[in-house]
């Protein structure tokens, strides 16, 4: 398989149009896509490939049945977990590629035990105390996009 600059994790995704816009955004960026179950739809609902449209055959994915599952295929991978509970700005990391970004579920967000297990990893987008959080797919490509401009947007034109 070719190398991949980066690797986008969804843990247990609910929206499908959410997940669609994301494996679009992975799509054209050549990122890895896992979806981590389980998933609040099937892949083969309507809206997921709607909102993908016609970019699904450029997007790797692959699907893990629990996150430790991830975690065990990839000992040497770093990564960052996004939750408005992180201490740090998602701006002040450098990223490499390889890079793991890991968001959760929309209505909660990634788990508190796994936030707890690795607090330095996880980071925040910055927004106004009043607002509970971004749209999904929002967050996915803000945070994918510094990713890629501080590595010099590599493999894109």
């Amino acid at each position: 398989m070719e190398r991949r600059p980066f690797h986008v994790v969804l843990v247990e995704p609910e929206i499908p149009p959410n997940t669609g816009n994301v494996a679009r955004t992975c799509a054209a960026t050549g990122t890895v896509l896992h979806l981590v179950r389980p998933l609040g739809f099937e892949v083969d609902d309507r809206h997921l490939r709607r909102a993908g449209l016609d970019y699904w055959h450029l997007v790797h994915v692959e699907y893990h049945d629990r996150f430790e599952e991830l975690l065990e295929r990839h000992p040497e991978g770093r990564f960052f977990y996004f939750s408005t509970k992180g201490k740090r700005h998602y701006a002040e990391v450098r990223y490499q590629p390889g890079d793991f970004l890991v968001f959760g579920k929309e209505t909660r967000g990634l788990p508190d035990a796994l936030l707890e297990r690795f607090p330095e990893q996880t980071v925040r987008i910055p927004m106004r105390p009043d607002i509970r959080s971004l749209n999904l797919s929002n967050s996915v490509a803000l945070a994918l996009f510094e990713a890629l401009r501080q590595n010099g947007f590599p493999g894109l034109v």
